[in-house]
C-alpha cells in the first residue's frame, strides 16, 4: 500500500493494560505502513521502571511531539499510550486538528474479567511487568471510556490497503 498525504494521521489506541493495544498497533503499523510508538517499550529501552510516573509522563510527551513531527512529514503514526482520560484525549485531538493533522481514536473495550485473565497469563511470562488484579482494578476506576459522542469528534479510521 502506498500512503498519500490524505492518509497520514495519528492513531490513538485507548484501553487498559491487556486490552490488545500492542497487538493492534503492530497490525496497524504493518497494514498502514505507520510508525508504532509504545511508551512501555521506550521506558524499558532506557532502563526506566514502567511504573515510574514522572519518567512515563516525560516519555509520553516526547513521543507525542515525535508523532506530530512524523505526521507533519506525511508518516502515519500509531500511539499505544492507553489515553485513559477524556481531558487528555480532547487536548491531543484539538492540537492535532489545529495543526491540520488527522487523528483517530480506537477504543479497545475489553471486559474486566477478560483483562484479568490476559494479565494473569502475561504476568507469568519471564521478565513481564506484573500488573496485579488489584492494580488493574485501580486502573479501571481511573479509566474514562470514550462514548459515541466523543468518538464522533475524531477522523474516521483508514481502511487497510
Amino acid at each position: 500500500m502506498s500512503t498519500t498525504s490524505a492518509d497520514c494521521r495519528i492513531i490513538l489506541l485507548c484501553g487498559l493494560p491487556g486490552s490488545g493495544k500492542t497487538t493492534l498497533a503492530t497490525t496497524l503499523a504493518g497494514e498502514l505502513r505507520a510508525v508504532r510508538l509504545s511508551p512501555d517499550e521506550w521506558l524499558a529501552g532506557f532502563g526506566f521502571d514502567l511504573f515510574d510516573e514522572a519518567a512515563r509522563l516525560r516519555v509520553e510527551r516526547r513521543l507525542w511531539r515525535h508523532a506530530l513531527d512524523l505526521a507533519a512529514l506525511g508518516v502515519p503514526v500509531v500511539l499505544e499510550n492507553g489515553f485513559w482520560t477524556r481531558r487528555e484525549r480532547d487536548s491531543l485531538r484539538t492540537k492535532a486538528h489545529g495543526l491540520g493533522l488527522r487523528i483517530e481514536l480506537r477504543h479497545l473495550d475489553v471486559p474486566l474479567g477478560e483483562l484479568r485473565r490476559r494479565l494473569a497469563e502475561r504476568n507469568a511470562e519471564p521478565g513481564a511487568p506484573v500488573i496485579t488484579r488489584e492494580l488493574l482494578d485501580e486502573y479501571a476506576q481511573l479509566f474514562e471510556a470514550p462514548g459515541p459522542d466523543e468518538l464522533e469528534l475524531y477522523d474516521p479510521p483508514l481502511a487497510p490497503g
